[in-house]
């Protein structure tokens, strides 16, 4: 499991670099939940939703940098503790992420909190 979510994340932060639409969808099953807190009323759902909400967001590649370490896995359950760095105006956030990985490594939730740091 544990190189299953180091995959996924690598995945990951190469559709945070990218924005393409085509490596967002490959991270998340079709009806896949992405929460960006865990209070959000309105989670995203479905991977097309996903991709929409991830794109009117979306972080150009050279405005940040992410350090991760995985926590501890339960099952197909990742938790992920990550610091991200936006260049330029010195933000930091703490970032705790749960996702939920298929049998075929990509994600059915993902939910995440964030923190930014004083």
């Amino acid at each position: 499991m544990r190189d299953a979510v180091a995959r996924w994340m690598q995945h990951y932060i190469t559709a945070w670099t990218t924005n393409d639409p085509e490596d967002i969808r490959a991270l998340f099953t079709e009806d896949a939940i992405y929460a960006t807190s865990p209070q959000e009323p309105e989670p995203w759902r479905g991977r097309e939703d996903i991709v929409e909400h991830w794109l009117a967001g979306r972080d150009e590649p050279d405005d940040w940098t992410f350090e991760w370490k995985l926590l501890g896995v339960d099952g197909g359950r990742a938790f992920v503790q990550g610091l991200t760095t936006y260049r330029g105006n010195s933000r930091s956030y703490d970032n705790l992420w749960i996702i939920q990985l298929t049998a075929d490594g990509r994600a059915s939730s993902f939910t995440e909190w964030y923190m930014q740091r004083k």
